[in-house]
């Protein structure tokens, strides 16, 4: 009996987000970030192949399958990069002393 590969993938995928989830949540906050900076960097080569994907082909054919994914890609990615310097911002604030 051969498991489908699609099944395969799928259940490595459900079990990444477990795993990712206890991960994320078991961190403490004095550690979230500088992993939040890290998130920030992979996030901005991401930006890097996604802006090569989107620009690759002719310019005939700009809307190929690859220029769309390449896009989506780069509106992603920024977004998580904001996103990523928000929430930075916000834990960095709440290790300041407040004003009295």
């Amino acid at each position: 009996m051969e498991i489908d590969p699609f099944i395969f993938r799928l259940s490595i995928f459900i079990l990444s987000i477990f795993v990712g989830y206890y991960v994320v949540w078991s961190v403490t906050p004095s550690l979230h970030t500088p992993l939040m900076s890290v998130t920030n960097a992979i996030s901005s080569v991401i930006i890097v192949g996604a802006i090569i994907a989107a620009l690759s082909g002719s310019s005939e054919t700009i809307f190929e399958t690859s220029n769309i994914f390449g896009f989506l890609a780069i509106i992603l990615a920024a977004v998580n990069i904001f996103g990523g310097f928000l929430v930075t911002q916000r834990m960095l604030q709440m290790y300041k002393k407040k004003k009295k």
